[in-house]
């Protein structure tokens, strides 16, 4: 696993998106590139009966890369969770059967079942959202 340490280069123009390097896996965050590593992923998490939280983003895009490295430092406040990271360029059609509009979108899965989601990079709305959904699986 990564640190979530996230280092930004950029270009000669000072803010340059593509030239920033981001690391979307830091943490105990793992970047799903396949529907066959999504199914394995869920299948694991729901073995371990774990809630897996998702961030759907892209790696052109500004908010998600803004919001990776909090994403990272929550993987490693929050072990109970599985973290998973899927670029929705490289997964299109994946993306779209769950009507992803925008970027970044984080979902709550429990058993295969959608419990929430969540749009926008706002850090401390996702904290929120995280704390809510954890103290509703514990009076389950």
């Amino acid at each position: 696993m990564g640190n979530c340490n996230i280092s930004f280069q950029r270009g000669d123009d000072g803010d340059s998106i593509e030239e920033q390097q981001v690391n979307f896996a830091g943490g105990k965050v793992h970047v799903v590139s396949t529907k066959a590593d999504w199914d394995r992923q869920l299948a694991d998490a729901n073995k371990q009966r774990k809630t897996v939280l998702v961030n759907f983003s892209v790696s052109w895009c500004k908010p998600c890369r803004t919001i990776a490295p909090h994403f990272c430092e929550l993987s490693v406040k929050y072990p109970s969770l599985v973290f998973l990271t899927v670029d929705v360029d490289e997964l299109p059609e994946f993306s779209s059967s769950l009507e992803i509009k925008a970027t970044p979108t984080f979902f709550f899965f429990k058993d295969g079942e959608q419990l929430d989601k969540l749009v926008g990079a706002n850090r401390s709305d996702l904290g929120k959202k995280i704390i809510e959904i954890l103290n509703q699986l514990s009076k389950n």
